[in-house]
């Protein structure tokens, strides 16, 4: 029997817009070295290893008369040559051209009549690299049913697992007649299913009144050429176009920041994050007028019996957080955001990051998703979405070439045109901004101010005197914007 959507992933799949895609993405670069890693390899390692994730075989299939959720069936038409893609730079390609190939592909949202994933076998990159570029759609990764594709395609050795090919079948495509018999039959035997329905449906003209009063609103803001309040600058209208920004630091800088003044990994990240952010606005000017925090969500993982349960072994929940943007100490804007997170640690339901990359895989790529589920139940009540997840501090492998850099990039909800995927792999520690092409036009600048605000942090901590020289820290934490 098919399985129904959920309430909260009809919901995610009504959010979506042009502008508003609702999918998360990784970009992950490799050298395939001697291991023979092209666009057929990585075909026939999707086709070996998509059984784990059979959800990435089917598509959703509405109910005639919505008399019930969507239901998952299987793609009878599923095509792998159409989700792997293959792509390329003009060579040498640079990192930059790469996050442009990037910006414009997160820009698309996918095709719903499809299963709900890309991956993109990008060539072309300086030094025989290659890079993958994934998206999978909210709806899809759940981190209960179904784990991110990409969880599954990488090893920790070079030596790839011969897994053989699996002899998946497609069931039958389900008749409109089936589809209505099943929605009556759950609905007299499932007590869930009428009241699902009904907050489905009811959601879903909410959403749409909603939607129509923010359009008349802006019509009449421009009938009579009255401009909106002022607020935020990372608050506002999206535009259909992406742009993303990619960093890459390293983990030794955080782990100084922490012995030096106290707190964790992660609090040195948000300060780093806070920082950068300052420094940003102040480069606005007058945007910096009055605004003295930044209002964020850092979904965070969770010990909690009264939770749902994740397949991974933990729960995600939503901390909110102030970054005092507007204090000048880097040590002070430190201190306050681990005072933020000290009372979730006293709790005892804090879960440890030596637990989450202990996790079998590469985890980081899901939990980022579930991250971004969470934060788009909790939109209204932030201003920017901060996804931090540690991942495994040991090179992995696709197919035998070794994962140089990861790079997440979160999707961007309406009304908030900046967010922030951050992961921790093999010693480095990586940045995905997404942000509004049109909205955040100076949004690159963002990439040095990272860079710049993880330099205060450890020059703060040794007091500039063990430091490399500029110009070979350069080399070791490259930054592309």
């Amino acid at each position: 029997m098919s399985e129904r959507l959920r309430p909260r992933d009809v919901a995610l799949l009504a959010e979506e817009s042009p502008s508003t895609p609702m999918h998360n993405a990784t970009v992950e670069v490799f050298d395939p070295g001697d291991s023979g890693f092209d666009y057929a390899e990585l075909v026939r390692l999707v086709q070996e290893r998509i059984s784990f994730v059979p959800r990435y075989r089917q598509r959703v299939q509405t109910v005639p008369g919505r008399l019930a959720n969507p239901v998952w069936v299987d793609d009878d038409r599923f095509d792998l040559g159409y989700h792997v893609r293959r792509s390329a730079l003009p060579r040498p390609g640079t990192l930059d051209q790469l996050r442009e190939l990037v910006a414009r592909i997160v820009s698309r949202p996918l095709d719903r009549s499809r299963p709900l994933w890309e991956i993109y076998f990008v060539e072309g990159l300086a030094g025989g690299r290659v890079a993958l570029l994934s998206k999978s759609h909210q709806v899809l990764v759940d981190g209960m049913h179904t784990v991110d594709l990409g969880q599954v395609l990488l090893d920790t050795s070079p030596e790839p697992k011969e897994l053989g090919l699996d002899e998946w079948r497609p069931h039958g495509d389900p008749s409109p007649l089936s589809l209505m018999a099943g929605a009556v039959r759950d609905s007299l035997t499932e007590r869930g299913t009428v009241t699902a329905t009904a907050r489905s449906t009811t959601g879903s003209v909410l959403r749409g009144v909603a939607g129509a009063a923010r359009s008349v609103g802006r019509v009449a803001d421009a009938l009579t050429n009255r401009a909106p309040l002022p607020g935020s600058p990372i608050v506002g209208p999206l535009s259909q176009q992406r742009r993303v920004i990619a960093v890459r630091t390293d983990l030794g800088d955080y782990r100084t920041v922490r012995e030096a003044h106290g707190g964790t990994v992660n609090d040195v990240i948000l300060a780093t994050v806070t920082g950068a952010l300052r420094a940003w606005l102040m480069t606005r000017g007058e945007s910096m007028r009055g605004i003295r925090q930044v209002r964020a969500v850092v979904p965070i993982s969770v010990i909690d019996d009264e939770m749902e349960a994740t397949s991974l072994g933990s729960q995600i929940a939503p901390h909110f957080v102030d970054l005092p943007v507007w204090e000048p100490s880097p040590v002070v804007r430190l201190h306050q955001v681990s005072y933020s997170f000290l009372a979730h640690k006293e709790t005892g339901r804090a879960v440890a990051a030596s637990r989450l990359t202990s996790i079998s895989g590469f985890a980081p790529a899901t939990f980022h998703a579930i991250g971004s589920r969470v934060a788009a139940r909790e939109r209204r009540s932030y201003q920017l979405c901060v996804t931090n997840v540690p991942g495994p501090q040991a090179p992995l492998y696709a197919a035998g070439a070794r994962m140089l850099e990861t790079y997440p990039v979160p999707p961007l909800l309406e009304g908030h045109p900046l967010a922030i995927g951050v992961t921790s792999y093999d010693g480095h520690v990586y940045y995905g901004l997404t942000a509004d092409r049109d909205l955040l036009p100076d949004a690159d600048l963002l990439g040095p101010c990272l860079q710049e605000a993880l330099d205060e942090l450890v020059d703060s901590a040794t007091g500039g005197r063990t430091r490399a020289p500029r110009g070979r820290r350069k080399r070791k934490t490259e930054t592309t914007q």
